[in-house]
């Protein structure tokens, strides 16, 4: 083998791996921000939409955990966005899917809007009752 393919595949292999950390700090990201909204934000949303039941209450069973979510979420977001800001780029084949401008506009989406829910989840006692 050599040198080249070597470092072709080293490369391939770092690329592989910073595609699975944007996805895993994406996607923590994403489950973080739903769970901290679950208490808050996405009943006020139901009750907008018009959908209402008893069930709906018991989704604020969860507000006692919304600062455990909203830090493990705040983590993960801060990760991503450190991951796609910072890193992209640094191992990168021309044909892998990080070179794709499809992949790094989806991930960025996913991260921006996460951190707007996560800091609606937080500020949902100042905003809320003008909607009541």
């Amino acid at each position: 083998m050599s040198t080249t393919e070597t470092e072709t595949r080293a490369l391939q292999a770092r690329e592989a791996q910073g595609d699975r950390k944007q996805s895993i700090f994406t996607s923590g990201g994403v489950i973080g921000a739903i769970l901290a909204s679950s208490c808050c934000i996405v009943p006020l949303l139901f009750v907008m939409l018009g959908i209402s039941g008893a069930w709906i209450g018991s989704l604020t069973a969860l507000e006692p955990y919304k600062p455990v979510f909203a830090s493990l979420a705040l983590v993960f977001i801060g990760l991503g966005f450190r991951q796609v800001y910072f890193k992209a780029g640094s191992a990168c084949d021309v044909d892998g899917y990080c070179a794709k401008p499809q992949s790094s506009t989806i991930t960025k989406t996913a991260l921006w809007i996460s951190t707007v829910v996560v800091l609606l989840a937080l500020t949902i006692d100042w905003w809320a009752p003008f909607l009541y």
